[in-house]
């Protein structure tokens, strides 16, 4: 699965990851290690459910996304993360092979046999807050702006203390009247750091395209790893690679979470218990600052599935016994065996056979 994506720095000490912004407190540092996001889409409306692994030393940190419509948030169920990595795990493909090998008896000691390889109007203020709640450990506003300054100004004066390169970068979401939503990350118990995986969040809003935020990256200093979970009523592609390597497609399928043998229940809150198919997608951003805009993704040509491969390799063997041992006590038992017969017929051969008496002379 899944599917995760690696962050870098923005400015420090603040940092940038693949659908926002992250920044620490003054005086503090915090680094998010991973993120994994899933993308659901129906055709009317999307969803994000965003799980961040961070450290540092920081009481607490800022991270704003924006959003092409107003959106609402929630937490997210931890759960869909373990359940999209298991359905997406790749095909286990055992190979035999005959002969030993260096781990293999008599040339390891251990014996193993094998191993794996495994938008507001002209009337509106600069600033609208649509929005405020207390999520978990988050501290939630949800904000609509025209003017990326008076969007960073509110931001500071609400705790939200954001680098100044941030109002430039935010200035193309404004001019398409996007929306945001900025959270405040803090710890659940006061006098304690940001560190560890944190409860997802799970934003929804209205869309007729299928977009994932990733234009605020290319203030990131260090490499991106872009890894989404896509869950849409088609095998989904990006559009283009905004800047980065050529996306791939690391796992394609149709999943129906009412027949699934696995426990899916977040999966199913998240689809409605509809059959849908899972694309996962993993993009490198060796250079972030080339990212030139959001990634739109569309429906593929054609629903060509497709699962990677893992393949094992093992001693092939009968009953528990090598194979090749088998072979060899075999060679061994029918060479006794000739040996036998040949020399049962050699002994035969040299047994003398009886003389008959010599003939009478004809009596006169």
């Amino acid at each position: 699965m899944l599917v995760s994506l690696q962050l870098g720095s923005l400015i420090s000490p603040a940092y940038a990851c693949g659908c926002g912004a992250m920044v620490p407190s003054r005086d503090s540092q915090v680094s998010v290690d991973r993120e994994t996001s899933v993308v659901g889409w129906d055709g009317r409306t999307e969803q994000i459910v965003m799980r961040l692994t961070v450290r540092g030393d920081a009481p607490e940190a800022a991270w704003i996304m924006p959003v092409p419509h107003r959106a609402s948030v929630e937490l997210g169920d931890p759960g869909l993360f373990s359940e999209l990595s298991v359905l997406t795990e790749p095909e286990l493909v055992t190979r035999h092979y005959f002969w030993p090998r260096s781990h293999d008896w008599p040339f390891s000691a251990s014996g193993n046999v094998g191993d794996g390889a495994a938008a507001p109007s002209a009337a509106a203020p600069s600033v609208e807050v649509v929005g405020r709640e207390r999520l978990g450990p988050f501290d939630v506003a949800r904000l609509a702006a025209t003017d990326p300054e008076a969007l960073e100004k509110w931001l500071r004066d609400n705790g939200f203390d954001l680098p100044d390169r941030l109002a430039t970068a935010l200035k193309p979401y404004v001019d398409q009247k996007w929306e945001y939503v900025a959270i405040r990350l803090a710890p659940r118990e006061s006098g304690t750091r940001l560190v560890g995986t944190l409860d997802p969040l799970r934003l929804r809003f209205a869309s007729d395209r299928l977009v994932y935020p990733m234009r605020l990256s290319k203030l990131a200093s260090t490499p991106q790893q872009l890894g989404l979970y896509v869950l849409a009523p088609h095998r989904m592609e990006p559009r283009g690679s905004i800047g980065g390597d050529t996306p791939e497609v690391t796992f394609a399928g149709r999943i129906d979470p009412r027949s699934a043998v696995d426990d899916t229940t977040a999966l199913r809150e998240l689809t409605g218990e509809k059959p849908v198919f899972l694309t996962a997608i993993e993009q490198s951003f060796p250079y972030p600052e080339r990212i030139d805009g959001d990634h739109q993704l569309r429906a593929a040509a054609a629903d060509t599935l497709y699962r990677p491969k893992v393949y094992e390799n093992r001693l092939l063997t009968v009953g528990g016994i090598p194979a090749w041992v088998l072979s060899l006590l075999a060679a061994v038992l029918v060479a006794a065996v000739a040996a036998l017969l040949v020399l049962r017929a050699r002994r035969r051969r040299a047994v003398p056979g009886t003389v008959p008496p010599p003939a009478s002379a004809p009596t006169r």
